[in-house]
């Protein structure tokens, strides 16, 4: 029995999109090999990184923090059942708070994801 933790991208149940593979598409080939490293580290602890790694937002919703250059990427996810970690949403953070409507977003992909899994 495989007993590794399985990253999983959130997928809308409206348009059937990707927001987090898209926007990893869009990022450079730097960019993308550092966030998939951080996915692997998120992997292999389970869904558990401490600060700087990780950080809590709301309720079961996490973001994954990787910072490249000046720029700070965020991915938001959470660890469902089966040992499944769900990413989100991700954006560019801009500002020094975490943007309210970046947080609803990914607030109202959780339970899209909850109410049609």
């Amino acid at each position: 029995m495989n007993n590794k933790y399985r990253i999983k991208y959130y997928k809308n149940s409206q348009n059937n999109r990707e927001p987090v593979g898209e926007f990893i598409d869009d990022q450079s080939p730097k960019i993308q090999q550092k966030i998939f490293i951080y996915l692997e580290l998120l992997q292999e602890n389970e869904g558990r990184l401490n600060y700087p790694y990780s950080s809590h937002i709301k309720d079961k919703i996490w973001e994954l923090r990787v910072d490249f250059a000046k720029n700070c990427y965020r991915i938001f996810y959470f660890v469902f059942i089966n040992r499944e970690i769900i990413l989100l949403h991700a954006f560019l953070k801009k500002t020094n708070k975490t943007p309210r409507k970046e947080i609803q977003r990914a607030i109202n992909n959780y339970n899209d994801f909850i109410n049609n899994n």
